[in-house]
């Protein structure tokens, strides 16, 4: 881990234990996501650090024999650090995700919880995070009908995006549950097109509207499993890496991609994988200037080609 990485958790570590005096090495490395030699690691450099001159008196003092932490002399930090604004709009945002899935619908602890952020972290953070929208003219009320199907047990009726191949597509879906997966709210159901279960975003479906029809999902039909993300790239699927402007950002959080390498001043490169290359080529020639094809070859000089061909139908008629 980097000082960058270990330098925040550091700052973390030591007002939480100036506040649980005897906590315990296990629990504190859980809580943290550590293991207790990492701990350990860290408990050891904390006991080199201090107030300059560095005498005994100047340096933090910290034990934990017996596996009981103790620290002392360490005041000057013992504030918990406060949120950054980028760190309050990702957080703002999370949560406000999380209170859209029925099981949050009637409780008001994350709404007060969500009220609390956005009061400590003030008008900069929210403003951040109420940028955050989806390019798709999205159905408004998509996650409240959503909500009413499942509760009623009725089928829905999709029109539905599908980035993969760049189309609208009608679908009817018997609902089975709402689902929060890398970052995103996601209907399950029994599809009728696809026959088969299927993970739709509520923010792709263009329209949505419950069907006078109960919904009845095969007996046998079994619940997707979203603990590693929702992406199932095919072996077979074409690799693609594209390079990206500070303007061409989007791709990334729009479609799901294997690797996402940050290049410096806004830009950078990401590898996706995709069944139909002519929808890449249409991602490319959206881009314009934004980004650019960096491998397979062969899509690279199709997209130039396509290119050129426009330019010069536009030439043609100006």
């Amino acid at each position: 881990m980097s000082t960058a990485d270990r330098l925040p958790r550091l700052l973390a570590l030591v007002p939480y234990l100036m506040s649980h005096p005897g906590a315990q090495v296990p629990e504190v490395a859980k809580l943290f996501g550590l293991t207790e030699k990492q701990l350990v690691d860290d408990l050891q450099l904390v006991w080199m650090c201090g107030l300059p001159g560095h005498t005994p008196g100047d340096l933090i003092d910290v034990s934990w024999d017996g596996g009981e932490i103790l620290i002392d002399n360490a005041e000057t930090i013992a504030r918990p650090l406060r949120l950054g604004i980028d760190e309050a709009s990702a957080l703002l945002v999370a949560l406000r995700m999380l209170a859209e899935l029925p099981e949050f619908e009637e409780g008001d602890a994350l709404s007060r919880v969500i009220a609390k952020l956005e009061a400590a972290a003030g008008e900069g953070a929210s403003a951040v995070s109420s940028q955050v929208a989806f390019e798709l003219d999205a159905a408004p009320d998509a996650m409240a009908t959503v909500r009413a199907a499942l509760r009623g047990g009725r089928r829905l009726s999709l029109r539905y995006y599908v980035p993969g191949r760049d189309e609208i597509t009608p679908r009817e879906v018997d609902p089975t549950r709402l689902v929060m997966a890398d970052g995103r709210s996601y209907l399950e159901g029994w599809c009728y097109r696809a026959d088969g279960m299927r993970l739709f975003r509520l923010d792709r479906m263009i329209s949505v509207e419950a069907l006078d029809v109960a919904a009845e999902p095969p007996a046998d039909a079994e619940p997707i499993d979203v603990t590693d993300g929702v992406f199932r790239p095919s072996p077979t699927d074409e690799l693609v890496e594209l390079e990206l402007t500070a303007a061409g950002r989007w791709v990334a959080e729009y479609y799901p991609c294997e690797e996402v390498t940050e290049l410096g001043e806004g830009r950078l490169r990401v590898t996706l994988r995709a069944r139909d290359q002519g929808w890449l080529v249409r991602l490319a020639l959206r881009l314009g200037d934004g980004g650019r094809v960096i491998s397979p070859e062969t899509l690279a000089e199709r997209v130039r080609q396509e290119a050129s061909a426009a330019l010069a139908r536009y030439e043609s008629v100006c």
